[in-house]
């Protein structure tokens, strides 16, 4: 599942305008250009992780196919 920026912007400008009062419409544009950078920062973060698999999964035997067996081992960096 990919990373839906659009949301994600949407998510962050809900809890920021639920959590402040009086706004005027100068600073609700400023909140969605500030969430939508937000969004944007997080994709790219979110982008830039690399899985790296050290051991643990076991093919199946035969040219027949089937599931892998195993456990992962790795980490998120």
């Amino acid at each position: 599942m990919s990373l839906n920026k659009g949301a994600l912007k949407a998510a962050l400008k809900t809890a920021m305008m639920a959590n402040i009062t009086g706004i005027t419409s100068a600073q609700t544009t400023e909140i969605d250009t500030l969430c939508g950078a937000f969004a944007d920062a997080i994709d790219n973060y979110v982008k830039a992780a690399t899985i790296v698999y050290t051991s643990g999964l076991v093919a199946p035997p035969g040219t027949a196919g089937g599931p892998v067996t195993g456990t992962f081992t790795g980490n998120l960096n």
